[in-house]
């Protein structure tokens, strides 16, 4: 508990006195002074933007990590890239920009499927064995040389490739559809 004792009100009211209106303290400051008063302002803004700048370095780094990863499979360039922006920070960035691989994993996958697709439309066609040339799917000769492409199933008349041995269409085995044949062309 706090008394008031005369002492005590006159170090109050001195203090109430000297809060007030005081006309020394309007006179302009030194420079001194004024940067003795700013240097706690100025120095955190600096650390602020050696801060932003720290993490703006460091994003980098990173990004260019991620970049590459989805860009190359070699890990001496996974390794490097991000190494040359660490070490060179937005020099580094625009050295790593001019010799990056200029397609993801990711792009390159997709133009060769779709190259795939091209060359299978024009691959469907097939070629003779014998001239190279190409056949029509239902022609059981070439044309062009006489060379044998198919073989008719003997139940159910559809063209089979040479290597097979059963019609897939009827479940005929190749063996009795020849000697079938050889026996025809035996009786003729």
């Amino acid at each position: 508990m706090l008394l008031y004792t005369p002492s005590r009100r006159r170090s109050i009211e001195s203090a109430d006195k000297a809060s007030c209106y005081n006309p020394r303290r309007l006179l302009p400051m030194n420079p001194a002074d004024l940067f003795d008063a700013l240097e706690p302002l100025v120095l955190y803004l600096t650390a602020a933007f050696g801060a932003f700048l720290a993490a703006l370095w460091l994003s980098l780094v990173f990004w260019t990590w991620r970049d590459i990863r989805r860009r190359s499979h070699d890990r001496l360039v996974r390794v490097l890239a991000p190494l040359v922006v660490l070490l060179l920070s937005l020099p580094g960035l625009v050295v790593y920009l001019i010799l990056r691989p200029p397609q993801t994993i990711e792009e390159e996958y997709q133009d060769t499927l779709e190259e795939e697709a091209l060359l299978s439309d024009i691959e469907e066609q097939p070629f003779c064995p014998g001239c190279g040339r190409r056949v029509q799917a239902e022609w059981q000769l070439c044309p062009h040389c006489h060379t044998r492409l198919r073989k008719p199933c003997g139940r159910c008349g559809r063209l089979l490739e040479l290597p097979w041995n059963i019609c897939p269409y009827c479940g005929q085995p190749a063996q009795a559809q020849a000697a079938s044949e050889r026996a025809e062309l035996s009786a003729s």
